[in-house]
């Protein structure tokens, strides 16, 4: 049975944006929850990053002013390495089938990534889009995002430029520094068309991964997380390093491997490679040494 009606893939196409409800049960939401809860519970008994991702870096990422009393973690990178319950999730959603009926029926899982915009955070994310940090030989690929938590205007959701996937793949640099950022002219000349992605709990953003998109900071006292997901066609192959690499990268999700390489015309910068443990490459623009953009 179709996952998605036909206006669903069109309005997909059309905005490169899509907002659907229960992407997963109220329990596997709750068992996502509880996970994160835990790690939550794990970082008071630390005062700096920690532990180590496929590449070195930390995978659990401590916003400024973290303590015991008071915890905030607000990264935890590659979490389908050391959970099986976002294993899971990663492979049995209802949001990779979503993916398999916009760029399937083969697909992969790219990478994988839980973001937690804390309430009061000042943490503000600057236009950009996914696919310059992400190269490949096709732009059939999706960025899933999945609320654990209800996302509302006030707790900094996504916001997006509906149809923008479908215009030029923008420059991230700025004299010479990868920023993972475009330039602020670009949004201006359009903020009338800002869209705001919000939804209760469970639900799923889909997202083309050339999309333009940013959030807002957290003005809310409720926190806003995201499981972040992303997949791509079979017959799409990396351009260049994978910026949260793991075990699982490249893991066929869907469909069969089919030996063939397709490619798509377009022309564009690579992206610096990260070598921190920034949140997001925006906070560490100097050296292009962030850890691939955020939400």
């Amino acid at each position: 049975m179709a996952a998605l009606s036909q206006e669903q893939k069109d309005a997909f196409w059309r905005d490169g944006v899509l907002v659907l409800e229960d992407a997963v049960t109220p329990e596997e939401l709750a068992t996502l929850r509880a996970e994160f809860g835990a790690w939550v519970e794990e970082s008071r008994a630390h005062t700096d990053d920690y532990g180590e991702t496929l590449d070195g870096r930390a995978r659990f990422d401590l916003q400024p002013g973290h303590s015991a009393e008071n915890p905030a973690l607000r990264r935890v990178q590659s979490p389908e390495e050391v959970s099986e319950v976002f294993a899971a999730t990663m492979r049995n959603a209802r949001t990779v089938d979503l993916c398999a009926e916009l760029i399937g029926p083969g697909i992969r899982f790219h990478h994988g990534k839980v973001n937690s915009k804390l309430p009061g955070s000042a943490t503000q994310v600057k236009w950009h889009q996914d696919f310059p940090f992400e190269p490949m030989t096709n732009d059939d690929m999706i960025t899933c995002l999945l609320f654990i938590d209800d996302v509302t205007l006030e707790n900094g959701p996504l916001e997006v430029l509906p149809g923008s996937h479908k215009g030029p793949i923008y420059s991230h640099w700025h004299n010479g520094v990868f920023t993972g950022a475009v330039d602020d002219a670009i949004i201006d000349a359009q903020r009338d068309r800002i869209m705001k992605c919000t939804g209760k709990a469970g639900s799923v953003c889909l997202m083309h991964a050339s999309l333009l998109h940013g959030s807002a900071p957290n003005l809310s006292d409720q926190p806003r997380t995201l499981y972040i997901t992303t997949y791509y066609a079979e017959d799409a192959i990396e351009l260049s390093p994978n910026h949260l690499p793991s075990t699982l990268t490249h893991e066929l999700v869907r469909g069969e491997a089919s030996g063939r390489v397709r490619c798509t015309a377009y022309e564009m910068e690579l992206p610096a490679v990260p070598k921190g443990t920034s949140f997001f490459a925006q906070q560490e623009g100097s050296d292009g040494a962030g850890s691939g953009a955020m939400m």
